[in-house]
């Protein structure tokens, strides 16, 4: 297959298709914006609540009249463009590839490795990869009201700001015991540690980080607060800006007034902080855990630390901090460290795509945008004013990519090309010469009420995704080796829970039976710690999840939680009043998936789950939780000991 580096095949078909669109453009824009203007956000009622007078007057008697007077005067421009743009896009090619260069036949890693390094590092006994999906509802602003959001071209830039800032950073873990809290802590993901000026200080999910290198490398601690610095005790990272005595932090809980019982400052000596072992410089926070404590609801306990160290040693194996699911599983304000492979929906605006793609590819080498097809071609007989809103970022090459539509959309879900794009990976190379390959398969699937048409489109995925591997599991042209396997992974938002009755045909669906849900324990039965993906539009705007970690804290409390998720309403239940949230089962609606499989994949060769994360980043910016998950793939060898 040929990645499409282009739309279409020549330059003067780009230039005939870039001319079209400058003469639909400004009719475009004008019918957008009169639109928005009658359309407000609950945040817009609530400022304009406040002068009523002055929003009447400019609406009615300034913007409204303008637009519809410029709106007229572009019609006439914008028929020309429509005639030259419809008989363009059946040329068009369904996808656009792009990668970022550094130099001449290199492309540039995320963490500023050459493609060539970044394949060679594949381990005998196999590595773990991260995936993440994404709603950011990336409409034309009039339609994206709807969903009370607005401002979409700075809601796209903001949304490819955060999540390159959350995965570039690097990865700190800290695990407390807590009854209403046994995944992984939330100040290691809501307060990360940056050193700036000599001194610790806090970030949050909103700042922005300008490190291009993902797996940044522990830095000695610098100057304490003032409290501190009288004991010669370097300022810990979870509180620089207190001056907290050490017995009460919990890195501190030992009761002593040396740093040597902390294992940030466990050196086993006394001296200030520019006498911190070399030994933290070299450490990769991206696959450690610093430390575990204890904590309680009401602060930190008296217990002392139950793990501590002298210093850091790469762990021989994961640790399992569940043992009913064997995986970490946790609601995080940041998108996870070392993100590998992203999959976004709704990605529809043209011009909020450009800008998405402009600050995701400061992090992601690799990307398949403008996915999908315009007017007739390739899609039964609707028209396509909308492509498929799909977009894949990815920090290894992309060998191969096929898009196809669904065919049975229907009502105003026909009107956008939705359907599935199907992706092979090299995320390495094997001793042998053999590339390491996987498959990563995104969609995004019909939003209406109808289990008969997501039924079919779930049918379409399967039938597609095993042509697709079909096609492409020939041995590479160059060597001639078969390609191995490593992961099989869908993505995206498919518009049906696992607890709704409604729902009840899509959740006995035979991909199940091909593909693993980490959320899942049956038809119809989440998992106790999975959480709805779907935000009540109504909320967006509070104050106390207007932010990731505010998001993040009513999340993770099971009462404040109902007040702005959705929920699966049953038919037999009473009406309910304005504001109550009636569960059926679960906690609210999860309609955006991670699956994996562990079919197909090299014979001894096992996957399985290591992390799965609910994320809070994109808070104010879309009416989705984000979800992401780490996958470990074993070979079944023994790493060699270095």
């Amino acid at each position: 297959m040929v990645l499409y580096t282009s739309p279409f095949s020549s330059s003067f078909l780009c230039f005939l298709n870039g001319l079209s669109w400058g003469f639909i453009f400004p009719c475009y824009w004008l019918l957008d914006r009169l639109l928005a203007s009658f359309l407000s956000t609950s945040q817009e009622k609530r400022r304009r609540s406040q002068d009523p007078c002055y929003f009447l007057a400019f609406c009615v008697l300034v913007s409204t009249p303008l637009y519809l007077l410029l709106l007229v005067a572009s019609l006439p421009f914008a028929l020309l463009g429509f005639l030259l743009w419809v008989p363009l896009q059946s040329a068009r090619h369904p996808y656009v590839y792009s990668c970022r260069r550094v130099s001449e036949g290199h492309m540039e890693a995320a963490d500023g490795v050459c493609t060539a390094g970044r394949l060679a590092e594949w381990r005998a006994a196999g590595r773990s990869f991260c995936f993440s999906s994404a709603n950011v509802c990336l409409l034309p602003d009039s339609l994206a009201r709807f969903n009370n959001l607005a401002g979409t071209q700075r809601r796209a830039r903001e949304v490819g700001r955060r999540i390159r800032n959350g995965a570039n950073r690097p990865q700190i873990k800290i695990y407390i015991d807590s009854p209403t809290n046994t995944s992984i802590s939330a100040a290691s993901f809501s307060s990360l540690v940056q050193q700036a000026g000599g001194a610790w200080r806090r970030t949050s999910s909103l700042d922005h980080r300008p490190e291009s290198n993902g797996e940044a490398e522990l830095k000695e601690a610098g100057s304490g607060a003032q409290g501190e610095e009288a004991q010669g005790i370097p300022e810990c990272p979870l509180h620089p800006n207190e001056s907290q005595t050490a017995p009460e932090c919990p890195l501190h809980a030992s009761g002593k007034q040396g740093p040597p019982e902390c294992p940030l400052h466990a050196s086993g000596q006394q001296g200030p902080p520019d006498q911190t072992p070399k030994s933290l410089e070299s450490c990769t926070a991206s696959r450690e855990s610093l430390t575990r404590f204890h904590v309680a609801d009401s602060g930190v306990s008296n217990n002392t630390l139950s793990h501590r160290t002298s210093t850091f040693r790469r762990p021989t194996g994961r640790k399992r901090r569940h043992a009913d699911d064997g995986f970490d599983h946790e609601v995080s304000a940041f998108f996870p460290a070392n993100l590998d492979f992203l999959c976004l929906q709704e990605v529809f605006d043209r011009r909020a795509m450009a800008k998405l793609r402009r600050q995701l590819h400061r992090y992601f080498p690799f990307l398949l945008s403008d996915v999908g097809r315009y007017g007739w071609r390739g899609c039964c007989s609707r028209f396509k004013f909308l492509n498929s809103g799909l977009l894949l970022a990815s920090r290894y090459p992309i060998l191969d990519a096929h898009y196809q539509c669904y065919p049975n959309g229907r009502g105003e879900d026909a009107l956008a090309a939705k359907g599935a794009l199907f992706v092979k990976v090299q995320v390495g190379t094997s001793s042998q010469g053999q590339r390491v390959i996987g498959y990563i398969t995104c969609t995004h699937l019909h939003s209406l009420e109808d289990a008969s048409v997501r039924c079919e489109q779930l049918d379409f995925l399967l039938e597609w995704g095993a042509e697709f591997r079909k096609a492409t599991s020939g041995p590479a042209q160059d060597k001639g080796l078969e390609d191995q396997v490593a992961f099989d992974v869908i993505l995206g938002d498919l518009n049906f829970d696992n607890c709704s009755s409604e729902d009840k045909l899509e959740q006995q669906h035979t991909l199940f039976t091909h593909y693993k849900d980490p959320c899942r324990t049956g038809p119809g039965e989440d998992k106790s710690w999975a959480l709805g993906t779907l935000l009540d539009t109504s909320g967006l705007y509070d104050e106390e999840v207007s932010s990731p970690e505010g998001l993040q804290k009513v999340m993770e409390n099971e009462d404040l939680r109902k007040e702005y998720l959705v929920y699966p309403i049953s038919k037999n239940q009473c009406p309910r009043q304005k504001g109550q949230k009636i569960p059926l089962k679960g906690n609210g609606r999860r309609i955006d998936y991670i699956l994996y499989s562990d079919e197909g994949l090299q014979p001894d060769w096992k996957v399985d789950v290591e992390e799965f994360s609910f994320i809070t980043q994109l808070a104010g910016l879309t009416d989705h939780l984000s979800v992401a998950m780490r996958l470990a793939v074993s070979t079944g060898e023994e790493e060699p000991y270095a």
